[in-house]
């Protein structure tokens, strides 16, 4: 996958690793970038800095998804890559009780970090199908492969992220729909500072969200289903599947590093 001349849509495209892969992707030479966000002044901001488009959205509306990809494609005859990035994370309230977080929590997590990627599936598969091609790119975590500490409605959702994909993987894959997610631990973004300078997902070391996006470039240029950011990631899973009591044993050594028990 080579952006140059691909038209490109990213969600949650206002800051962070959005914003940088929006940038990446117009200095690829893309033919046009769809910056996507609820932050409608953010997303303008990125989209007259590369020459892109803006879009106010809610990644939860489905209804609205489908109507903004339906005048990408509309207006630009087809969308390339959709980029399904928007994401929200949540620590557990109560660090000693994994079920703490209030229904309200659970319920906003799975919205955005899951049914967003589903809604955006459904608006572009259809389309993407029908022209033989195309590409999604779900930014997902570490913590969808692995877990997260402290942060029990961060990791299922994540969880179910992955499963999400691997099912879109494998359903559209014969359709020429490439799928990869997009599985970094620590980013210096506004979602990893709330977390606190302790936040056990740095302990790896912190990219930055342009470091991200070139770790991106390189992963679609491979077709990778998993672009790690953080080679770490993949040693940890294969301690994971290689022995998964070890490895639980090992996160909560962990936990109680970081934490304090």
């Amino acid at each position: 996958m080579d952006v140059k001349d691909k038209v490109v849509v990213v969600t949650g495209g206002a800051d962070g690793i959005g914003a940088a892969l929006a940038r990446r992707f117009a200095k690829a030479g893309a033919a046009q970038v769809v910056v996507v966000d609820r932050n409608g002044e953010g997303a303008e901001a990125v989209a007259k800095e590369i020459g892109g488009e803006a879009v106010t959205l809610d990644v939860t509306d489905g209804e609205a998804m489908s109507a903004m990809v339906a005048d990408v494609e509309a207006r630009h005859g087809r969308i390339d890559l959709f980029v399904s990035n928007a994401g929200v994370g949540d620590g557990d309230p109560d660090r000693s009780n994994a079920a703490s977080s209030p229904d309200a929590v659970w319920q906003r997590a799975w919205s955005v970090n899951v049914m967003a990627h589903v809604h955006a599936a459904r608006a572009v598969t259809p389309g993407m199908a029908a022209r033989g091609g195309g590409y999604i790119l779900n930014t997902v975590s570490a913590a969808g492969l692995l877990s997260q500490i402290g942060g029990a409605v961060y990791s299922t959702t994540k969880h179910a992220a992955v499963g999400f994909a691997e099912s879109l993987a494998i359903t559209h894959g014969d359709q020429g729909i490439k799928v990869s997610i997009l599985c970094p631990q620590g980013v210096d973004t506004a979602m990893l500072r709330q977390g606190g300078s302790g936040s056990p997902q740095s302990l790896d070391g912190v990219l930055t969200p342009d470091e991200v996006a070139e770790s991106v470039i390189a992963g679609l240029a491979e077709e990778k289903f998993l672009i790690l950011p953080h080679a770490e990631v993949l040693t940890y899973m294969q301690r994971k599947a290689g022995d998964y009591d070890r490895w639980l044993g090992g996160m909560r050594r962990l936990r109680a590093k970081v934490m304090g028990g």
